[in-house]
Order: structure tokens, then C-alpha cells, then sequence
């Protein structure tokens, strides 16, 4: 199954995307990549092991550049802006699959995007089933930018992170007062260099 090229209507302009629908799907998942400012897109290889596991679990998919990124349009925001698009981003997927249960999964930035979505999705009354957060950027999460209360929540960290601080992640989990899984990946990079299989299982078996 090959994903297809889509153009959603974003907040500043067209965003790039690759939208792939299953048939029978049991849900809808929205991908989001890491820092654009440090040459993540949503071609990102842990962003694609996302959207095959995701696939692989029953469930439509959708990754897509940020503004700036790619053939998106607009430039970088690095904050509101980049939740704003994956907003419209799950508006476009949520009229192609109407009704179904959302999961939403982030890599590094887009672990602080998906969990910025997940937080002003609940605040307008609409459920997020689950949300995955990779190596997330837990430092841009404050009070305008925080998770739904009511969704299951997973961290994946790899213990050997060279670009989020692992002890940053392990201190917001601690100081999160909902129910929350926070998963160790030893001896293993930011970007999951040959552990990516392993990435796979963790989420495969959770979704």
C-alpha cells in the first residue's frame, strides 16, 4: 500500500502531505516530524516507521510537512504555528475517515506538536484515544501548551538521547500527574539508529 500525495488547506497555505487510507479502518492517525529548522520532514525515518506501524494496526494514516517545510508553505513558527497546521492537518484526515477514534504520534518536536493538538482538541471537546510521544521535546510543553487529561499517553525515550536531554523527559514524567507509560530504550540515539524494529514493536503492541 503506497501512500498518496495530498495538498491540505493549512493555516498560512497548502501543506504537503501522505495520506494513506486502510480499508475497514478502526481509526485515524496523525504523524508529526521533528524540528524543521533542523531538517526534519515528514520523510523523517522514525516518522515512517510511525506510519507503518500505525498502518500495520488498522489505522488510516497522515504525515505532513510543517509550514516552511518541504513544498508547505509559509515559514517556520516553531511554536503555535506548527500546532495550528497539524490541526488543520487532522481536519482534513478527520473529513476523508468521519467518526473514527484518533491517535496522535510525535517524534521529538512533533512529540511537543502532537501533545500541544492532543490538549486544544480536548479543550473543544473532541477525544484523542491515544498519543505517543518520541523522544518529545518536553521542554516546549507549558501551560498554553499541554496534554489532554483524558487520553492514553505513551513516552518512548531513548536512554542515550544526543539531542533532548533524557533526564529532561524523565523529570517532566515524574512532575505529570495523569496515568502515563514511560518506556526505556537502552543504550539507543535520538533518531533510533538500528533500533528502529524495536521502535516498531513498542508502539505495534500498545496501538
Amino acid at each position: 500500500m503506497r501512500e498518496n500525495p495530498v495538498l491540505i488547506d493549512g493555516p498560512v497555505g497548502a501543506l504537503e502531505g501522505l495520506h494513506l487510507p486502510v480499508a475497514d479502518a478502526r481509526g485515524i492517525a496523525l504523524i508529526c516530524h521533528p524540528n524543521p529548522a533542523q531538517g526534519g520532514t515528514m520523510l523523517n525515518k522514525v516518522v515512517s516507521t510511525l506510519q507503518r506501524t500505525a498502518r500495520d494496526s488498522g489505522l488510516a494514516t497522515l504525515r505532513f510537512n510543517y509550514r516552511g517545510t518541504g513544498n508547505s508553505a509559509g515559514v517556520h513558527d516553531m511554536n503555535r504555528g506548527e500546532v495550528d497546521d497539524a490541526q488543520a492537518a487532522l481536519v482534513w484526515l478527520q473529513a476523508q475517515h468521519p467518526g473514527l477514534p484518533i491517535y496522535l504520534l510525535g517524534f521529538s518536536f512533533g512529540g511537543f506538536v502532537a501533545g500541544s493538538l492532543s490538549g486544544r482538541l480536548e479543550q473543544a471537546g473532541t477525544a484523542v484515544k491515544q498519543l505517543y510521544l518520541v523522544a518529545p521535546a518536553v521542554m516546549r510543553l507549558d501551560a498554553e501548551h499541554s496534554l489532554a487529561s483524558e487520553c492514553a499517553v505513551t513516552v518512548i525515550q531513548p536512554e542515550d538521547d544526543e539531542v533532548i536531554d533524557p533526564e529532561l523527559v524523565y523529570q517532566w514524567s515524574a512532575a505529570f500527574n495523569q496515568p502515563h507509560e514511560l518506556l526505556k530504550v537502552a543504550e539507543c540515539g535520538h533518531f533510533f539508529h538500528g533500533r528502529l524494529p524495536e521502535l516498531k514493536q513498542l508502539v505495534a503492541e500498545r496501538l
